[in-house]
């Protein structure tokens, strides 16, 4: 029998945890004054990205486009009480939104919010990971990957999204420069002895990595 994304994506939706008032509020915000809404991470991923935390206990993650905010507050919520996330966000005009929302989901002690271009800080932090969270411009995934390789432990993971792009990423005639760029991320990850890897195919892609040595 024949279901449609928007069928499955329904039930996927009315049989995972309904989220609470500040991620609704903060979606209904997101729509109305973002261009790009979709790119919120929604409550499957985010109760998803919530879980892996309670799973994984980490101790710090880096986070590579906040966007408003969501999946950080999702985090946030299942790290330890004394862990922190750094998040960084290239778009300044996000700032108020990212964290009046961090205010109101109680974890704003949780996180440091950086605002500017991933690729020249993540080589600033002084910090290394147990947790990584790739979401950022699709273009950029190659070099994200070679960015957060080093300061990411031993045995720590590495969530990247939207790595099936719509399907373009194994339609031939797409050959954007996004595409191609999370094409070779793709090829990254599976062919690097240091890492193992699933990949998910829930929304549009999610890949699961383990750093072994």
């Amino acid at each position: 029998m024949y279901f449609s994304n928007h069928d499955l994506e329904e039930y996927l939706k009315n049989h995972t945890t309904p989220v609470d008032d500040v991620l609704e509020e903060l979606t209904r915000k997101t729509h109305l004054t973002t261009y790009n809404p979709r790119m919120l991470s929604g409550p499957i991923q985010g109760k998803f990205i919530e879980m892996l935390c309670h799973m994984i206990k980490p101790q710090r993650v880096l986070e590579i486009g906040t966007f408003t905010g969501y999946s950080t507050i999702c985090m946030a919520r299942a790290i330890p009480e004394n862990a922190m996330i750094d998040t960084i966000e290239v778009n300044d005009e996000l700032e108020d939104t990212i964290v009046e929302f961090f205010k109101k989901a109680n974890v704003s002690q949780k996180i440091n919010l950086i605002v500017g271009n991933a690729l020249e800080i993540v080589d600033t932090l002084s910090h290394t990971y147990d947790l990584v969270f790739i979401d950022g411009e699709k273009s950029e995934y190659p070099q994200y990957l070679n960015a957060v390789l080093h300061k990411l432990n031993t045995g720590g993971f590495i969530i990247a999204d939207n790595v099936l792009w719509n399907g373009k990423v194994f339609n031939p005639s797409n050959n954007d420069a996004q595409t191609n760029a999370i094409r070779q991320f793709n090829r990254m990850i599976q062919e690097d002895e240091k890492l193992e890897n699933v990949l998910l195919p829930f929304r549009d892609g999610m890949m699961l990595i383990r750093k072994i040595y």
